[in-house]
Order: structure tokens, then C-alpha cells, then sequence
């Protein structure tokens, strides 16, 4: 297995696999560059996007088209190729087993269970409740409140598969809750448990690549995903207040 055309393969299931896993667009472009470089094409073009990735083999030569349509947060799969990119750039990766090793890549699944995130979410939400001033009575309620919102996102999310509307349901169902809890006594800050249990949903990662594109001179993946981030924060107003209109 040789020739550019496999070089490219191989370059643009990189880039496509931390697309996918979230990572910012100059690392992916920069990573390609490198792989394609380490086989021998000195003179590769790589062109990224939130939703797409452009690749040539040269300046000289016709581009090829990639288009990224589920995108995620999944930095262990960016690290894992972060890690081949390195085995290759050393010469440890023949062509082929470095796509063999991509290929398993992109069929593994290395994120924690459902279970393990939801408890996590849960925890979080809690802490950042407290952080934010909260009173330490509103900790548990704001345990549940914020783990079964993210659960909610992850179901609506398994069916529907837009974030938008999955981070609206969550956000919506988190606003009950905390109605439900303050109107029965057991919470005391409504504004607190709703604050810390929307906060596993805030996207942090969008907001931070799309300021660390902007700040690397790519504007358009910058500005996308400032936007993509401004909508799912939007999301998460709009179901919070569309609950407090209904309740």
C-alpha cells in the first residue's frame, strides 16, 4: 500500500476522527500537514471545518472532500491520534498500519458509561451550586436536579440526535425540578439549583476552540462555532424559560 492517494486516506481519517471528537480546526489541519509530510508530501494543502475537511495531496493537485456530520466531545480519541500522528512523524507506522490503526480507532467506543456521566454530572451540578453562593441545603437537590437533566439530554439526544432540542428538553425538565423541589421546602435557592444543575450542559469546550480558532487567524471555523455554542446556550434559556411561563 503506497501513493499519495492513500497518504490522503490516511491524513483525512485523522483529521475526521478529531472533527468528530471535538478538537479545534488548526490542530486537525496541523496534524494532517504532519502525517502527510512524515510520507513524503512536502507540498499537502489541508482546509478544515466544523463540518467538512478539504485535503490535497498538492497545491497542484484536485482536493478531496470529507463531510463531518456527528460531532462530539471525546478528547481520549484525540490524544490516541495525537499519539499515532507522533508514531508516524518517528517512522514507527508503515502506511497500512497506520490506517489499520485509525480504522480501530474510529470503531471503538472510549467513552465512560451512561451511568458513570450521569453521577458525574450530578456531582458537578451540585458543586457549582454550592460555588456560586449557593446554601449547602439546596446540595442534593441540585445532585438530583442536575444528574436526571443530564440524563434527559442523553435520551432526547439517543432519538433525536440535534443537541439543540436535547439541551432545551434537559433544560426544561431541570426548571420543573426545581420548582417541585422549592415549592415542597426541600430546596431554599431556586436561581442556585438551576444555575448549578444547567452548567453540565454549558458547551465550555465549543466556546473554548472557537476562541482559540479565532485567536489562531481561522476565522470562519472560529465564527461557526461561537455560533454553534451562542445556540445551544440559547437552547438552554429557552427551556428555562419556557418552563417558568408554563409553571
Amino acid at each position: 500500500m503506497d501513493g499519495s492517494r492513500d497518504i490522503a486516506k490516511v491524513s483525512m481519517l485523522a483529521g475526521k476522527i478529531m472533527l468528530e471528537s471535538g478538537a479545534e480546526t488548526h490542530r486537525v489541519e496541523d496534524t494532517m500537514t504532519r502525517i502527510a509530510t512524515a510520507y513524503g508530501l512536502t507540498d499537502a494543502q489541508s482546509f478544515a471545518m466544523p463540518t467538512g475537511i478539504n485535503f490535497s495531496t498538492s497545491f497542484a493537485e484536485a482536493s478531496n472532500l470529507m463531510r463531518i456530520s456527528n460531532r462530539s466531545t471525546d478528547l481520549h480519541k484525540i490524544a490516541e491520534v495525537n499519539d499515532i500522528s507522533r508514531q508516524i512523524a518517528a517512522g514507527e507506522l508503515t502506511l497500512t498500519e497506520a490506517l489499520k490503526a485509525l480504522q480501530a480507532l474510529e470503531k471503538t467506543d472510549l467513552s465512560f458509561p451512561k451511568w458513570l456521566q450521569i453521577l458525574a454530572a450530578a456531582a458537578l451540578s451540585s458543586c457549582f451550586a454550592i460555588m456560586f453562593g449557593g446554601n449547602w441545603a439546596d446540595f442534593i437537590p441540585t445532585f438530583i436536579t442536575g444528574g436526571i437533566g443530564f440524563w434527559m439530554m442523553l435520551i432526547v439526544l439517543h432519538f433525536v440526535e440535534i443537541r439543540f432540542i436535547a439541551d432545551f428538553a434537559a433544560s426544561f425538565l431541570i426548571g420543573i425540578l426545581a420548582i417541585i423541589f422549592i415549592q415542597t421546602g426541600l430546596g431554599v435557592e431556586i436561581d442556585k439549583i438551576i444555575i448549578g444543575a444547567v452548567m453540565p450542559l454549558v458547551p465550555g469546550l465549543p466556546i473554548t476552540n472557537a476562541v482559540r480558532d479565532l485567536l489562531a487567524g481561522h476565522l470562519v471555523a472560529g465564527v461557526s462555532k461561537g455560533v454553534e455554542a451562542l445556540l445551544t446556550a440559547f437552547a438552554i434559556g429557552a427551556g428555562i424559560a419556557v418552563c417558568f411561563a408554563i409553571f
